[in-house]
């Protein structure tokens, strides 16, 4: 900026001398001033001449060496902008990222703790989508298959699933299966929770049920004591079972709706054909 303010003055200067020696030197050719006059204006005029001449390189170099100052400035920017992307993407490496988007479920981690590649700290719920886990009767392992049909019930709201994943390992008489919604999901549904799932395994039947008793053992379930209508003697009877589950047994044949049975112990009843009820 100085450089250019000189330049402009010597400028400026050089014009006004210029037009002096000008003027003077027509009025020493018409012998109106003195030869020292005309000498004094003209060496003023070369003199202002070499000046600016002088001004206007110094500010031509100056101006070189601003842009290659500027230009090397530029350059120990860049790399130093290079070196701190650098500095960030190796902090940025120090975050823990998950995996989804989804809610922290817990966080296993303390201050100071040494944390190797692929180690498990924490887990993240995925709100968008939800798995049902659901055991079943070791009984039913035979019928139940991928895609098969289920219903959550919900506050009095029905939610459609579908088995997704079947288990075959079996523990504690009862294996697992998973099943995923296929069309609306409860709202307010949280990871741990327990509902009541309805699985369909088939198409529906009308079936004669038999609770589930200790006579079983003492029988294997080839007849059972009917009560009579009068209640005071239960007679042997043949059955035939079929299908169960834990509660219920169902009977093909030899009873009928309505009548009752005995469906305790039977150790104690001997060979009996016929039990008196008192």
């Amino acid at each position: 900026m100085e450089g250019r303010r000189s330049l402009a003055t010597a400028s400026t200067d050089l014009q006004r001398l210029k037009r002096n020696y000008e003027q003077n030197k027509a009025l020493y050719d018409e012998e109106l001033i003195s030869q020292e006059a005309y000498l004094t204006s003209k060496e003023n005029y070369e003199l202002s001449q070499k000046q600016y001449d002088i001004i206007k390189l110094q500010t031509e170099n100056d101006d070189e060496l601003r842009e290659t100052s500027l230009t090397g400035l530029d350059n120990d920017l860049a790399r130093m902008q290079k070196t701190l992307g650098m500095v960030y993407q190796r902090l940025d490496h120090l975050n823990v990222r998950a995996p989804a988007d989804g809610q922290l479920g817990f966080l296993d981690a303390e201050i100071g703790q040494n944390i190797s590649q692929g180690q498990r700290i924490g887990q993240i719920n995925v709100l968008t989508d939800y798995k049902i886990e659901a055991d079943i009767d070791e009984h039913y392992i035979d019928r139940v298959k991928r895609d098969l049909n289920a219903v959550l019930e919900r506050n009095g709201n029905e939610f459609p699933l579908r088995v997704r994943k079947v288990y075959p390992e079996i523990r504690n008489g009862r294996f697992r299966v998973d099943l995923v919604f296929t069309d609306d999901k409860p709202e307010t549904i949280r990871t741990g929770q327990s509902y009541n799932i309805r699985l369909q395994l088939g198409e529906s039947s009308d079936a004669l049920l038999l609770p589930k008793g200790s006579f079983f053992r003492s029988t294997g379930g080839q007849w059972i004591f009917v009560v009579g209508q009068d209640g005071e003697e239960a007679l042997k009877r043949p059955i035939r079972i079929g299908k169960q589950n834990s509660r219920y047994y169902e009977v093909l044949e030899g009873l009928d709706a309505g009548e009752k049975v005995i469906t305790s112990n039977y150790d104690s009843f001997g060979e009996a054909e016929r039990i008196v009820l008192k």
